[in-house]
Order: structure tokens, then sequence, then C-alpha cells
């Protein structure tokens, strides 16, 4: 990006968390209905539609000089049409180290290399300490299903940054041999033999009488209520992840 005056609209919403993280307050215009974090710029910036549906006239008239999309979040077709009128940059993660490699692409774009430059060190390290732990812990792949939605239950492939984090933290997807989202039946948990299943927080939100309904069916398996934030933000949120992971692995030892 050229050194002018940055107007950055964020189509993804761990990115704009990111992009507050790098103290970006004043050159970010907009955000999608789905950016939460942080709650001042969800009450305050200007909403240009959801994820999947942008608004492109609403984006227009913000001027901006930049707009960051991301492969898996945004519409092909949707953010094609941005390019007719302003930058666009679409990130791609699928694992940890695109995570690392996208927080420094974005530091390069904004000028906030040095910002950027420290996040990543700090996550480094926190991932680095986590890892030690585990070893300690000795988890061994223990088998999981990690559910993101019910009806019908769908999971996470072995081709996704979820999948990659599950396994950084000591667990081994038993749907790992699939891709993407698929849909599952109870049927198939049980014939997988995991030890934990997983429900997350996002994007359906999993609560404790799902936990109760599940203990039912699987009384032998550890049910796990867990922050999806923390396994699918690729942003700053990973200056989180690595405590957060810590805790929910000291937990998964303790019960087995």
């Amino acid at each position: 990006m050229p050194e002018v005056p940055l107007r950055i609209i964020s189509l993804v919403p761990s990115i704009t968390e990111l992009l507050f993280t790098l103290g970006l307050s004043d050159q970010v215009v907009g955000i999608t209905k789905f950016c939460v974090h942080p709650h001042e710029w969800f009450k305050s910036k200007k909403r240009i539609g959801g994820t999947k549906n942008i608004h492109v006239d609403q984006i227009k008239a913000l001027a901006p000089t930049l707009v960051i999309a991301n492969k898996e979040e945004n519409i092909k077709e949707q953010v094609e049409a941005l390019e007719a009128f302003t930058n666009v940059h679409v990130t791609d993660v699928s694992n940890f180290e695109d995570a690392i490699k996208m927080i420094q692409e974005i530091g390069s774009i904004t000028h906030t290399e040095a910002k950027a430059n420290e996040i990543i060190l700090t996550i480094k390290d926190r991932f680095a300490e986590l890892n030690q732990l585990l070893h300690i812990q000795q988890l061994q792949s223990l088998p999981c299903t990690y559910l993101i939605w019910q009806d019908p239950y769908m999971t996470i492939g072995g081709d996704t940054y979820i999948n990659d984090l599950i396994k950084r933290i000591g667990f081994n997807n038993v749907f790992a041999n699939k891709t993407r989202y698929p849909s599952i039946s109870l049927l198939d948990i049980e014939q997988s033999n995991c030890k934990v299943i997983f429900l997350s927080s996002e994007p359906y939100p999993f609560k404790q009488m799902h936990i109760d309904v599940f203990q039912k069916y699987f009384p032998n398996k550890l049910i796990i209520l867990v922050d999806g934030e923390m396994f699918s933000w690729y942003g700053s949120r990973l200056l989180k992840a690595a405590g957060y992971f810590k805790l929910l692995t000291q937990k998964v030892t303790e019960v087995l």
C-alpha cells in the first residue's frame, strides 16, 4: 500500500480485532455486523452488512483505500465487486503458520510492522510455553470431536484452522479425514470412539443444556463447552488463546 491516509474496511471479525490491536482506530471506517470485538468499535463504526452479505454501495460510499477480506468467510463474487473501485487484500488462513503470516502481511500493508512483529513474538512465546506444558501433560493425541452446529450436527475436517489448533493442544480430531465442515450423526460420533466432545460457542451457541443432552447420549465421554473464538479467531485473539488452551488441557487431564 502507498503511503496515503488509510481508510480501511474489514470484512473479517478476527481481523477487525487485529486492526484494533495494531492501533488503527482512526483508519478503520467500516466493519461487519459480526465484528463484535472490540465492543467500542461495534457501537461506533459503520456496519456494512454481514460477512457473506456485504453492502457494496455502502462500502463505496465510505471511500475506502483498503478492504480486507478472507477466502473462507467472504463471498468471492462480492469481494470481486469491490475490486472495481478500491484495493482489496484477501487473506487465506488454514493453520497457525498461516495466521502468523497473515498478521505480518496486515502489519506491512497498514504500515504497522513494528506492532505486528511484537504481537507475533508474544504469540510464539506463549505457544512455546504451552507446548512445554503439553509435553508434561502427555495427552497423547486424545481422540475428540469438535461440533460447530446442530440440526444437522456439523464438525470440522482436517483442512481447517480449528483442526490445526486441536492438534497443537494434544488432541486428535476423529473426523480429520473429512474436509471443511461436514454433517455427521450421533451414530457417527459413537462409532468414532472419541473420548472428548467439544461443543463450540460459535457459530452455533452451544450451552450447558446441550451438554446435558449429549451426556445422556454419551455417558462415558467427556463433554466440554469451549470458547469458539479461541479456536477460530486467527488474529490477535491468539494472544489470549495459549492461556485458554492451558486451562482447557489441564481440565481434561484432571478429569481423565
